[in-house]
């Protein structure tokens, strides 16, 4: 063997156990730190997943709109052959939407930080296991070489005991911006509610004003028929039959431009709802305004008020600015002594040495107070940017509630007017149609002209689009109403 010989170590099992200190140690840290934060508490069925709890229940138990029993049902399985309500519309949208999706995935990410700010005030425990060959060899010597095989295993532990409030800082403010991720999540609920009943009012409203053009058309032909039997009887001129064809080009050409209009609020309906762009889509035959009248009204310091308290994209804010601010207080105390905690254990040698060549066993207990006495004023800069962050922060916050309320108000100003134009609206249609009808009576008889009976069938063609109009804008400027104010649920598109 050359003059070598080679002796070998009694190896040391992998998994042997570190010394009594060090369990002893771990299972102290280990009991006072689970008696002092009960909240974290591991979940039997799933003990790695979330074991520092911070999923809130709405991940496991879905989204529920104000006012709603139980959540959103996805995916949305239902056909759209047959007329589309709005409350299918906005199960579609909300199910489909990307920023829906963006916003939930934001949940998860500020859960996962307030799990890293809660893991701040547990123990680190870390291991390792090194095989090892040692060759020991000595030139001229005439001392025989040798060669050892042996394990070192070394054990950490380490635990911050106070740090003047920066964990809890932190950990305060992850609690705050997980609270805005979800109120973001609401926001962008009821922003794509608010979406959806426009798109769809915009396109019932589109497919009702066709009708009436085709009605209007089918009145056109009609009038014009009678304009040639009383030509062709001589009663009066060809003049009567060139209007009413007039009349009826026009009629056409409107029914044209409303079959057009339709097209077009379809395919937005279809994009905001999140489906295939060539998905054919029913719409219901008309609206119903008989609603109208029983609606119970709030003032507009009412409707204020109440968004002011619940609308999300405020909470959202209001908990971001919380969060910075706590911020500062975080950045503060990196310049403020910690007291750490740090126990260790090595089995045959240390880290980056050597094998040992005598089997040892050694355990350090440590108490480490750290003094951060100066990085340059690199901490000054910090703190003053935590504080502008604040600053900048609590202005945006400002600038929500101004344009929120400004929305409100609005909104507010919209459902009053529509509900007045929806009642006089019905007055119009009901005398347009009573007009229209005595007009075409005395044209048979001869007891009016034809510009008579154009100018009724006019006045019935617009009473008819004002009606539908203010339908749709009644409806949609309530609904609306709810959404500016953030109480917009599922229950209030089914009225």
């Amino acid at each position: 063997m050359n003059g070598r010989r080679f002796r070998r170590h009694r190896p040391v099992a992998g998994g042997a156990a570190p010394g009594r200190a060090m369990l002893s140690l771990i299972a102290i840290a280990s009991i006072a730190l689970f008696a002092s934060l009960p909240a974290l508490a591991f979940d039997p069925a799933a003990p790695f997943d979330d074991p520092l709890r911070t999923l809130p229940g709405r991940i496991a138990s879905g989204t529920t709109l104000p006012g709603d029993g139980g959540p959103v049902a996805c995916p949305v399985t239902r056909d759209l052959a047959a007329p589309l309500s709005l409350i299918d519309a906005a199960d579609l949208a909300l199910c489909n939407n990307p920023q829906i999706k963006a916003a939930w995935a934001a949940i998860k990410l500020q859960s996962a930080e307030v799990g890293q700010a809660r893991a701040a005030y547990l123990p680190t425990l870390s291991g390792t296991i090194n095989f090892m060959r040692t060759h020991y060899s000595y030139p001229g010597s005439g001392v025989a070489s040798t060669t050892e095989d042996g394990t070192t295993i070394n054990a950490t532990l380490g635990w911050r005991l106070f740090d003047f409030g920066g964990r809890a800082a932190n950990r305060e403010s992850a609690n705050k911006m997980l609270v805005a991720a979800l109120a973001q999540h609401d926001a962008a609920l009821q922003k794509k509610l608010a979406d959806v009943i426009q798109s769809y009012f915009d396109a019932v409203t589109a497919q009702a004003s066709l009708h009436a053009k085709e009605q209007n058309e089918s009145i056109a032909v009609n009038t014009l028929e009678t304009a040639q039997r009383r030509e062709d009887r001589g009663v009066v001129s060809r003049s009567d039959r060139l209007q009413a064809a007039t009349a009826l080009a026009r009629a056409t050409l409107d029914r044209n431009r409303a079959q057009g209009a339709y097209q077009k609020a379809v395919a937005v309906l279809v994009y905001v709802l999140g489906i295939p762009t060539r998905t054919a889509i029913a719409l219901p035959d008309e609206l119903n305004g008989d609603f109208a009248e029983s609606e119970e009204s709030k003032t507009l310091d009412d409707w204020l008020k109440l968004a002011a308290k619940t609308h999300p994209s405020l909470l959202a804010g209001r908990a971001q600015w919380e969060s910075s601010v706590r911020k500062i207080a975080a950045t503060r105390s990196e310049g403020l002594p910690t007291v750490d905690f740090s126990a260790n254990y090595y089995q045959n040698g240390y880290p980056g040495q050597g094998l040992s060549r005598t089997d040892s066993r050694i355990t350090t207990i440590g108490l480490s107070l750290t003094f951060p006495f100066f990085d340059g004023f690199s901490r000054t800069y910090k703190i003053r940017n935590a504080e502008a962050q604040a600053e900048q922060q609590h202005a945006e916050v400002q600038e929500t509630e101004q344009n929120t309320l400004m929305e409100v108000v609005k909104a507010h100003a919209d459902a009053g007017s529509s509900l007045q134009n929806l009642q006089a609206s019905k007055k119009l249609l009901d005398i347009a149609e009573a007009s229209l009808a005595v007009s075409q009576r005395k044209y048979e008889k001869g007891a009016a002209d034809i510009l008579e009976v154009l100018n009724t069938q006019a006045a019935l063609a617009d009473a008819r689009q004002e009606r539908i109009r203010s339908l749709a804008e009644w409806r949609s400027a309530k609904l609306r109403l709810l959404a500016c104010v953030g109480v917009l649920g599922r229950g209030e598109l089914e009225r």
